[in-house]
């Protein structure tokens, strides 16, 4: 029982299931599975068949694609609540990604089978997961705009804007190196923006601490288009 309350309490947090009753959050309940995965450890690889879904409960977990040369680019690093891979249980049922933990980190896995079974026996998880679709396709086009029409400054502004919330302090939750590849870009360019935005007053950097001196002047910055 103890099990099951936490595991429900991190179902619940998603918005992917945020709304359920208590009935429908149970049925979620019986067919989930948690697994403990360690730092670096292969979840699945590109083209692998999908054979379900994930919740970070805990920890994090790098969403990537490999270029022919074996260059690693990270479409997304997941938090807790966050889920991945739940478009893959459709269309052709592939992994369109890899998947690795970042440190160690508890999932929650729906098996595919059973959860499809479930969206057709329950309608309300079905309508709550077109709506987390809609939001990954919404997002998706937003990391589009981002890297098309935006350049380095504006996409980290926009990063650090949305990492600090109302805060105005707060450390990096991944590498400089890995966060470069988030944002499309490669270190030392990262490196020398990090040194522009500190030199001409938006933010402090202490290591992987970072310190938002104006909050306009970064918003402005966030939001600016290439010339």
């Amino acid at each position: 029982m103890i099990r099951s309350m936490k595991t429900i309490e991190v179902i619940k947090k998603n918005p992917l299931f945020s709304g359920l009753t208590e009935g429908d959050l149970g049925l979620l309940d019986n067919i989930v599975q948690q697994r403990q995965t360690r730092k670096g450890e292969l979840l699945f690889c590109e083209g692998d068949e999908a054979a379900g879904f994930y919740i970070v409960a805990s920890g994090k977990v790098k969403i990537y694609k490999l270029s022919p040369e074996g260059k690693e680019r990270i479409l997304h690093i997941v938090h807790p609540p966050g889920t991945f891979a739940e478009a893959a249980i459709f269309g052709d049922g592939l992994y369109p990604a890899y998947a690795e933990p970042l440190e160690p980190t508890t999932l929650l896995f729906f098996p595919k089978d059973q959860f499809l079974q479930l969206l057709h026996s329950q309608s309300r998880i079905a309508i709550n997961m077109i709506g987390g679709l809609s939001r990954f396709l919404r997002q998706f086009a937003s990391q589009i705009e981002e890297l098309t029409f935006k350049d380095v400054p504006a996409r980290l502004a926009r990063y650090l804007l949305d990492l600090a919330g109302e805060a105005s302090e707060f450390s990096l939750p991944i590498s400089k190196s890995q966060l470069a590849s988030n944002l499309g870009t490669v270190s030392e360019t990262l490196s020398r923006t990090f040194r522009k935005l500190s030199d001409e007053g938006y933010i402090q950097v202490d290591g992987k601490q970072i310190t938002i001196r104006d909050f306009d002047l970064l918003t402005d910055l966030a939001e600016s288009y290439k010339e």
